[in-house]
């Protein structure tokens, strides 16, 4: 799966087991489903998840590690990557914004990425399918692209990956089923009723839609205006969330909380975030009418790969230090009762 800020992959395990020992989970909401990494995770032991997220490239990763089932998919999608991994570049407006005004790939992949995404474009594939080759064709971008993991700016020399030839290989798509959403999380929240609801908010200011805006335009194939040096979608000025505003991002979470459905509540932040660990106990003991109760699990994680080679200007140029190289992650787990002993052993 694609390289991703704030991504939990390190913590997949504990976060399962936590939601698995917590509850008998059979039905998951995650709520901010970004990658589909957690998703996917609990898919895979057999929960049946509800995935959310208002990007509609984290959408897109949802519904094909999420939504789509593997006995109905897997078929036609190793069949049109092995057609598309034969199709010639045909440079377009992915080489021009992408190669030519920027350089976060090499022209000679952003010829075969056009040409792919017009292909799939004109097929007119069911949306599980679609998503399937659409993640696909992301996946195959990420391996061959110029930057630390972020799109807010490309490297001053090439990344070494860069120079490979971009090759598509089919997703690990699992069998079963599930459901793939593109709603403001409030909305769903209240929208879907599950076992467990789980939230892994954004947690600074820095927006999702502007670190991964060409997976956007990649997958929307809107192709939009830009600007700037990163060639960043318009939108991405307008599209902003309360989660990336250090005044309003308790609230939006409480109003998120307040209208979840679900006995049990798991939320993953951690201590660089815009909530502290006082500010989020308090806030999820204040669920089902002040009778929640809350356990913490703490794991100390290695900081994004951005943040551990330090600060760099539009030119590539250094232009900071690292502060620290570590962070905690706090997965707080909120019920009526007290969960302590059922989450013991993930305790330390």
């Amino acid at each position: 799966m694609i390289k991703y800020i704030g991504s939990k992959r390190i913590l997949v395990p504990v976060i399962v087991e936590a939601i698995t020992r917590a509850a008998e989970a059979r039905v998951v909401l995650d709520l901010f489903s970004g990658t589909a990494r957690v998703g996917h995770a609990l898919k895979a032991v057999g929960c049946r998840v509800i995935a959310n997220d208002h990007n509609a490239y984290a959408e897109t990763l949802a519904r094909c590690y999420v939504e789509a089932d593997a006995e109905d998919v897997l078929d036609d999608a190793r069949r049109l990557v092995a057609e598309f991994n034969r199709l010639p570049g045909s440079p377009g407006y992915f080489t021009a914004t992408f190669c030519e005004r920027s350089r976060f790939f090499q022209p000679k992949n952003g010829a075969r990425i056009d040409a792919i995404r017009e292909a799939i474009a004109a097929r007119g594939l069911p949306p599980a399918l679609e998503a399937v080759l659409l993640v696909a064709l992301m996946e195959a971008a990420d391996r061959v692209d110029s930057t630390t993991g972020v799109q807010m700016a490309y490297l001053k020399s090439w990344a070494p990956r860069a120079a490979n030839d971009l090759e598509l290989r089919v997703p690990a798509v699992l069998p079963g089923k599930g459901l793939a959403t593109g709603l403001d999380a409030a909305l769903a929240a209240a929208r879907f009723e599950a076992d467990v609801a789980y939230l892994d908010p954004p947690y600074n200011q820095h927006s999702y839609l502007g670190n991964y805006h060409i997976w956007e335009s990649l997958v929307r194939w809107d192709k939009p205006e830009v600007y700037g040096v990163a060639c960043k979608r318009v939108d991405v000025r307008t599209r902003r969330s309360e989660f990336n505003s250090r005044p309003r991002c308790a609230a939006a979470l409480g109003r998120v909380l307040a209208a979840v459905r679900a006995p049990v509540v798991v939320v993953s932040f951690n201590d660089e975030g815009a909530i502290d660990r006082a500010t989020m106990e308090a806030m999820l003991r204040g669920l089902w009418d002040g009778r929640g109760r809350v356990t913490t699990i703490v794991r100390p994680f290695r900081r994004y790969v951005g943040a551990r080679i330090g600060i760099h200007n539009p030119r590539g140029e250094k232009v900071g230090t690292v502060s620290h190289l570590t962070n905690t992650e706090h997965l707080y787990v909120a019920s009526r009762e007290c969960l302590a002993a059922r989450l013991a052993p993930l305790l330390g």
